[in-house]
């Protein structure tokens, strides 16, 4: 039987810089197989409130593009779990593409997920010729109304593994709510012949189970986010997510 792999997200600077540090090695000892780092920004259409909020809070603390390239450095000399920078095509391109594909591989990512950047626009032709050039793994993110045109295209261009969101701006609700997500992550397995991430509403182990038969990899991250709001000390999150990672793992 399958090992279902998971990966865990954080966004960088939430609650603060030191804590991602902290946060992102406990994940690997926990037993996470990837990690996503989120550069935080002023308006994440493929998060749900949990994680806007969490940026929000970020961006107010001034976190910067550079702050995240300083953190993952210092990650990846310290951790062996691949790390990969989740951010919006708009905070790569006012970095500048080449510049921000160069300072993201120095810096230890092994790969790029960008959830707005369809894969059939002509600018987007440098990002892809970008990661290739610094050897970055493009993850591409689809959702239930991704065309086949489209799912074609992403599965052309994908590398690893491929992102499947319900939809945008809901990341974090029920799996058990997602009428219908059994067919859709049928249908994306019919043109991507690498394993499948699933996104959404992974909380808790009955979750991962619902999607098992169909993923290769459960993504956690708004379930992350509240544990950190809701408890008194960030020590004592810390205990409940390590807590969260193991069970998701057992």
């Amino acid at each position: 039987m399958k090992k279902i792999k998971l990966m865990t997200h954080v966004v960088v600077g939430y609650p603060d810089i030191a804590s991602t540090n902290e946060l992102v090695k406990a994940m690997e000892q926990a037993g996470a197989d990837y990690v996503e780092l989120q550069i935080p920004f002023s308006d994440p259409i493929a998060d749900g409130p949990t994680i806007m909020k969490a940026c929000d809070t970020a961006l107010k603390k001034g976190v910067t593009v550079r702050d995240c390239l300083r953190v993952m450095k210092t990650l990846s000399d310290q951790v062996s779990t691949p790390l990969f920078f989740m951010g919006y095509y708009n905070t790569v391109f006012h970095f500048g593409v080449e510049k921000f594909c160069k300072a993201a591989k120095s810096a230890g990512a092994y790969g790029l997920i960008i959830p707005d950047m369809p894969p059939d626009e002509e600018q987007h032709e440098h990002f892809i010729k970008a990661c290739r050039t610094h050897h970055l793994a493009q993850i591409r993110v689809v959702t239930p109304a991704s065309s086949s045109h489209r799912l074609k295209l992403n599965a052309e261009v994908s590398d690893d593994f491929v992102y499947c969101v319900s939809h945008f701006g809901v990341t974090g609700s029920s799996v058990s709510k997602k009428v219908g997500f059994e067919s859709y992550l049928k249908r994306v397995k019919k043109y991507f012949k690498i394993p499948i991430a699933v996104g959404f509403g992974i909380s808790g182990r009955e979750d991962v189970r619902q999607v098992e038969p169909y993923a290769d990899i459960v993504v956690v991250g708004s379930a992350i986010i509240r544990i950190i709001e809701k408890s008194q000390s960030f020590k004592r999150a810390l205990e409940e997510i390590i807590m969260l990672i193991r069970s998701l793992r057992a």
